[in-house]
């Protein structure tokens, strides 16, 4: 059917699930305070504009915002409604945003009148235009549409339920070493995406959790949030942001920090010996997919690089890919059956499932396995290799008719230095045929580093 499946009956899932609690409990802090009734009354307000603008149960809003209390009250009142939230990064260019409106058909638009902060504030101050769009319903029952990151390709388009939504938010109460009730999470991802959307803003609201985005994307701002109250913090983020803390002198001691938990790609094993040496706290891996959520997880590090699916989540091992329970097809359209069926997300990682811990340990892309002379080579270790070396702070090994690293550097390695160094590290069929340095690779909207090759290539051009 098109439109949400009685949404009228599943929209009080907002309040039961996220509101729900005493009015002077905090939930917020940007940096100043919001507390429940305060964001209560703020997804009210925005609730009567968006109706007002056309919105009706099982309709679309396309939500263009930055972070935001602005982009947090109109994504409740979304769902508060019945509707279907459209996440568009607020970085996407105004092409890509046409191609998504004119895709999905949201019913209204809420976009920036007017936004400030400057470009490395985590949480910006925005005022929110809603405007109509269409009249039509939305076109999947899904309570959200997210765009993949398209590290590797072009986005994807993913939809999740409410039910879905509301089962991962009680998953993540289940997790050993997850932010508890009366503790802080420090969010660096952005709401945008499903680790800061899920394991930061609605796991945080479900639970008591305070979210506490820093002022701005720096390690001495990181750190300043941590901080800034007495209680317990988690920080959440992706590799780039340990890279960043771990590149960071604390100006005294923090026994505010209780661990850090990243997702998205693996840690070079250099980065996570560098955060844990400077701060003594756990780094805590994540392994997830915007399809499902949170898949497995390794909070303590005792692990590494394994990970334990998560509480009702089961994970196998298909001819060396990685398979992940998925009841219902997340993707919007026809489902391909390379990439969905029979109750499977066929994730295209390579990984083993040890039968007899259930630990599932990544071994990369599956299309990180290439042939050189009729040798197998893994990118992932030649990269794992590359990204371990002294004066490399990022890289990327694809193949592009051979095997070419992308180096991002210090500023002190060249060429030759680095052509040393892994002649000594690697056997000859292994090492990259050619080398790119940069001072910055590109990377996507959740900080994942970029995969394709023509997008590489343009970053050397």
């Amino acid at each position: 059917m098109t439109g949400a499946e009685n949404p009228q009956a599943t929209a009080g899932w907002v309040d039961e699930v996220l509101l729900a609690g005493p009015a002077g409990d905090v939930c917020l802090r940007l940096p100043q305070p919001v507390d429940r009734g305060t964001l209560r009354r703020l997804v009210g307000e925005a609730q009567e504009r968006m109706t007002g603008a056309g919105l009706r149960p099982g309709g679309a809003v396309a939500l263009r915002l930055p972070p935001s209390l602005a982009y947090v009250a109109h994504l409740l009142a979304t769902w508060r409604v019945g509707g279907q939230a459209v996440l568009l990064d607020h970085r996407l260019t105004d092409h890509e945003v046409d191609r998504a409106l004119h895709r999905l058909q949201p019913q209204v638009v809420v976009a920036p009148v007017r936004s400030g902060g400057g470009a490395l504030r985590v949480f910006v101050d925005v005022t929110a235009g809603v405007s109509a769009w269409s009249d039509r319903p939305a076109g999947s029952p899904h309570a959200v549409i997210q765009l993949s990151s398209g590290s590797t390709g072009p986005s994807k388009v993913i939809g999740r339920t409410a039910e879905d939504l509301v089962a991962e938010v009680r998953r993540y109460t289940e997790i050993d070493g997850v932010a508890r009730p009366g503790e802080r999470i420090i969010l660096l991802p952005s709401m945008v995406h499903v680790l800061g959307l899920v394991g930061g803003l609605l796991y945080g609201l479900h639970a008591g959790v305070e979210l506490c985005p820093p002022e701005r994307l720096s390690g001495d701002a990181v750190l300043a949030a941590v901080a800034a109250q007495d209680t317990p913090a988690t920080v959440l983020g992706v590799p780039f942001h340990i890279g960043l803390l771990a590149s960071t002198v604390p100006g005294g001691p923090l026994p505010q920090l209780t661990r850090m938990t990243t997702g998205g790609e693996l840690v070079p094993a250099a980065v996570a010996r560098a955060f844990t040496d400077r701060y003594g706290v756990p780094l805590g891996n994540m392994y997830g997919m915007t399809e499902v959520g949170v898949i497995g997880t390794d909070l303590y590090g005792r692990h590494r690089p394994a990970i334990a699916p998560a509480p009702g989540i089961r994970v196998r091992e298909q001819d060396g890919e990685l398979w992940v329970s998925c009841p219902a097809n997340p993707y919007v359209g026809l489902a391909d059956p390379t990439r969905w069926a029979d109750g499977w997300l066929h994730t295209r990682d390579a990984g083993v499932v040890d039968p007899d811990t259930g630990l599932v340990t990544i071994r990369g892309r599956l299309d990180s396995q290439v042939s050189v002379g009729g040798l197998k080579v893994d990118l992932t270790e030649v990269e794992a290799t590359v990204a371990g070396l002294p004066g490399v702070t990022a890289a990327v090994v694809v193949w592009d008719d051979g095997i070419s690293a992308y180096v991002q550097h210090d500023g002190a390695l060249t060429e030759d230095a680095l052509d040393r160094l892994l002649a000594e590290r690697l056997a000859g069929f292994k090492r990259p045929r050619a080398l790119h340095l940069l001072k910055q690779l590109p990377r996507t909207t959740t900080g994942k580093l970029v995969r394709s090759v023509p997008s590489l290539r343009e970053a050397v051009s």
